[in-house]
């Protein structure tokens, strides 16, 4: 993500900015609310006198609107935002428009800037230069390749090769077609790869690049893992070998959190969960750290205006006594299991007994 400008006063204003990735548009699903104003270039059909009378010549053309947000979807696999509104500026005012956000498009956002919202504008400036980390679990005949995001991991292949060939013939085109999918992948802009799963066939691919593919192999590193596939992503996230490259990753200190937090429930410790008992713990000052899903809180502030003072008081509360305050992503398993717990949980500084 890349600041253009800034010009807030008491947390209210315009920031002017361009996102660089999928991961920077998932942050904008978080940041843009409904009833905030967003400028940006946009396609819309423009209709002029002889259009009115064949509407099929009208064509779209590009123009800068500003609209008034009241409704925002992320498409994850189109690497799209789509942010729906009435015009308030620009040609065609109160009609209804859909801007869509892409990678590279400039858009300047006007709004009451929550804490939270501009910590995460911060948070993907600060982590754009950091390392982008591929992870590849392999065993025999399977493979799954998956790209680190700030959301999760984003399973980008998978690769299966029957086994009714000679084995040196099996294994090479196996091989082959597991480095051919990470040749593939350049685009994305890979610096690191981790090659992850049980038994030494991973240690056979690393071979196999060292010989094929050098320039793949000198960015790669090895993990043991019991699973493969998506289980053994969330193995090496849990194993620490993401943190170890990028020194600190949004889905690494969720999944952490997340282990810690179902340790002290496992054993009636140090946390509290579900909005009450938060609640309860925030009043007698026990709050190290507040655990709370992005779409919990975005519904908390959609449903009404006292949901939405009482969330963020919460979290400003949290942040007066020296806690800090972990937001979930929702698309991936440390946040869809803290979900299933509420959407809201605590570590605490002191156990609270009931």
């Amino acid at each position: 993500m890349k600041i253009r400008q800034r010009k807030l006063k008491k947390q209210h204003g315009v920031i002017e900015l361009v996102p660089e990735s999928l991961d920077d548009l998932w942050h904008l699903k978080y940041v843009i609310e409904n009833g905030d104003l967003v400028e940006a270039f946009t396609k819309r059909r423009i209709e002029g006198a002889t259009d009115k009378i064949r509407p099929e010549a009208s064509e779209k053309k590009s123009v800068r609107l500003t609209i008034e947000v009241t409704g925002i979807e992320f498409h994850r696999f189109s690497n799209r935002l789509r942010v729906h509104g009435i015009i308030r500026e620009g040609i065609d005012t109160g009609e209804h428009h859909t801007i869509n956000i892409e990678t590279g498009s400039m858009l300047s956002i006007t709004k009451d800037w929550k804490s939270d919202q501009l910590e995460r504008i911060e948070e993907a400036v600060a982590v754009s230069g950091r390392p982008r980390v591929t992870i590849v679990t392999i065993e025999s005949g399977e493979a799954a390749i998956g790209l680190v995001r700030q959301f999760g991991v984003d399973m980008v292949a998978q690769i299966t090769q029957p086994s009714g060939k000679e084995r040196g013939d099996f294994t090479h085109e196996f091989f082959f077609s597991v480095a051919s999918a990470l040749d593939q992948m350049k685009q994305e802009t890979q610096h690191a790869i981790i090659i992850a799963g049980p038994g030494f066939i991973k240690e056979d691919f690393m071979e196999y690049l060292r010989s094929s593919k050098p320039e793949i192999a000198a960015r790669a590193v090895l993990e043991d893992t019991v699973s493969t596939g998506m289980p053994g992503f969330l193995e090496v996230l849990r194993r620490g070998a993401v943190d170890r490259i990028v020194h600190e990753s949004r889905i690494g200190r969720e999944t952490e959190l997340m282990e810690s937090l179902m340790r002290e429930i496992a054993i009636d410790g140090k946390c509290a969960y579900g909005w009450n008992a938060v609640k309860n713990a925030l009043d007698l000052g026990a709050i190290e750290t507040l655990l709370i899903v992005d779409e919990t809180l975005r519904d908390f502030r959609e449903a009404k205006a006292e949901s939405d003072i009482e969330a963020d008081a919460l979290l400003r509360r949290v942040e007066h006594t020296q806690g800090r305050v972990v937001i979930f992503s929702s698309e991936f398993e440390p946040g869809q299991r803290l979900s299933a717990l509420g959407g809201v949980a605590a570590l605490l500084r002191f156990r609270i007994y009931q």
